[in-house]
């Protein structure tokens, strides 16, 4: 991955996602992601969101990667500005 964060604007940097998704898969079966996320700060919803990415990410389930995910909102974006350009042509030559 390049140092731009793929996933979309986040409030929290790559590496302690990273970090906290490291815990929360090698902490004892005692531990709950709830306690983790606490731990951390984070919401557990938002913990289960980042452990479900990265097992994507890592192969483990399927499902659009970050990588993907990335390429597929700039597509998106590029897609609605040429349709934008394309009204805007269209019009000009009405």
């Amino acid at each position: 991955m390049s140092g731009k964060d793929v996933a979309g604007p986040n409030p929290y940097p790559a590496e302690f996602r990273e970090d906290v998704v490291r815990v929360a898969r090698n902490c004892g079966p005692s531990v709950t992601i709830e306690q983790v996320a606490a731990d951390f700060g984070v919401h557990a919803m938002t913990l289960w969101k980042w452990m479900r990415r990265a097992d994507i990410d890592d192969g483990t389930k399927t499902g659009t990667n970050s990588q993907e995910s990335a390429e597929l909102r700039e597509a998106r974006r590029r897609i609605k500005l040429l349709k934008q350009e394309n009204e805007v042509l269209r019009r000009a030559a009405a």
